[in-house]
């Protein structure tokens, strides 16, 4: 097997990075698991909660105890580190292989999806340990994770650490404790490819008519030139192979995040380095609880990249179906009511308008248990057509009215619209929103009510 060399080149902050085939001709020609393969087994014994933001650092230990007690011989756990507030941070091993691979997760607190799918990779490789996939895996490369990197974070459901420090823009500094505890992760492996995990903004859409970007890849680059070298070359590999496989599942659903060197990241810093990062953003998925959909396309994107550095099948992909997957952007509401006729509340007269709504998740604690909110509100109104949603609502024969604690199908009267309410139908406002349909002797029928 060829070995990877990393030399640093005498132009300053260039690396050369040649990287060799992680197997053989031979082991390249040997068959790998279809996705579909993967979303069946997914389906029958994933082992993720079915919401992701609820897990919190208790639950990462606890299940790592006890893949280590019941797997010693395939799982190694160790203390990384700690936290601002002291939780530990752990670092996972699993393969014997020379191929080093880093994957990471929940550097931000309220991105979770990822930590989830990473419970159900752990769960496959050991149930599936006897298969060939696997088999190959285990012996060709080597993973280390870091399944949980803010858990001060992840314990408020919060983007930055305790210090209220993005842990992701610490790179150079490296004043977090967090922070430090991936750079030496990192340094101390030197893993050949990262993998590093996010969500990002349920307004995030691709294309046109715009969809939901319920997974968005990035081959991160090294320099402001976004300079191509052998290991960005093996990224966007990596990135085509994650694209083919999760196309069966969200078609038109994949975009292409932004590639713009950012000085103080960790990933662009880590590829710098000399371990080229893919970076997956887990984005909006249509349904009312979108985490094991969001879960399930993550875990079949990391087997099936995994799959393709074992065999060498990521060689033979091709870079252009990464180049040209279509860019992020941000034209997607989680609620659109068209064609509304509005009385808004602040004594103008109805209007015809589109209203956009966004949702934000949080996570509180009640009697000690932790559960999670959706919060909603009004981002945007008028003619909205350019933007999507993942819920679209036709409204063409309805009024839009302020809720006054309304029950759907009651007969009420139309609101004066000359009547000025302490809270309105405006951007910016929380979308307590009643939609009414004309009844018959002048009254209307409460269709729906969005809180």
């Amino acid at each position: 097997m060829s070995e990877l060399l990393i030399r640093t080149c005498a132009l300053p902050l260039a690396l050369c990075v040649l990287l060799a085939p992680a197997v053989d001709a031979q082991r390249g020609r040997q068959p790998s698991i279809t996705p579909q393969d993967l979303a069946r087994i997914w389906d029958a014994e994933h082992v993720s909660p079915p919401v992701s933001p609820l897990v919190d650092h208790a639950e990462v230990v606890r299940r790592l105890d006890a893949l280590v007690a019941g797997s010693p011989e395939l799982f190694e756990v160790e203390k990384a580190g700690e936290s601002v507030e002291g939780r530990s941070i752990s670092h996972v091993r699993v393969g014997r292989g020379p191929f080093r691979v880093l994957l990471w997760s929940q550097m931000h607190g309220d991105e979770s999806t990822a930590t989830s799918a990473l419970f159900d990779l752990f769960e496959y490789i050991r149930a599936h340990r006897d298969d060939e996939v696997v088999r190959g895996i285990l012996t060709t490369l080597t993973l280390h994770v870091v399944p949980m990197l803010n858990p001060d974070g992840a314990e408020r459901f919060q983007r930055r650490n305790a210090q209220s420090i993005d842990v992701n823009r610490d790179a150079l500094r490296l004043q977090t404790p967090e922070g430090q505890v991936l750079k030496a992760v990192r340094d101390r492996f030197r893993p050949r490819v990262g993998f590093n995990l996010h969500n990002q903004s349920w307004r995030t859409s691709v294309g046109d008519p715009p969809k939901p970007a319920s997974i968005s890849l990035l081959s991160v680059a090294h320099d402001e030139k976004r300079s191509e070298n052998s290991g960005r070359v093996l990224t966007k590999k990596i990135c085509a192979v994650i694209r083919e496989s999760l196309e069966p599942f969200a078609s038109g659903q994949i975009g292409r995040y932004d590639d713009a060197f950012e000085v103080r990241a960790f990933g662009d810093n880590i590829t710098l380095w000399g371990t080229p990062v893919v970076l997956i953003e887990t984005g909006p998925w249509p349904s009312e609880n979108p985490d094991p959909p969001l879960v399930r396309l993550n875990f079949i994107a990391l087997v099936s990249a995994l799959d393709a550095l074992a065999s060498g099948r990521v060689h033979r992909a091709d870079a252009k179906r990464y180049e040209t997957l279509p860019m992020n952007e941000s034209r997607m509401f989680y609620v659109a009511i068209r064609n509304a006729t509005v009385i808004n509340g602040a004594g103008v007269k109805p209007f015809m308008a589109d209203i956009g709504i966004i949702a934000t998740r949080r996570v509180r604690v009640v009697e000690g248990r932790r559960e999670v909110v959706l919060t909603t509100g009004i981002d945007d109104m008028g003619d909205l057509r350019t933007s999507g949603a993942l819920r679209e609502i036709d409204a063409s024969a309805l009024m839009a009215v302020r809720d006054a604690g309304y029950q759907e199908g009651q007969l009420v009267d139309l609101p004066d619209w000359r009547h000025r309410g302490e809270t309105s139908i405006a951007v910016g406002q929380p979308a307590r929103i009643a939609l009414l349909r004309p009844a018959a002797e002048g009254k209307y029928r409460v269709e729906l009510v969005l809180k």
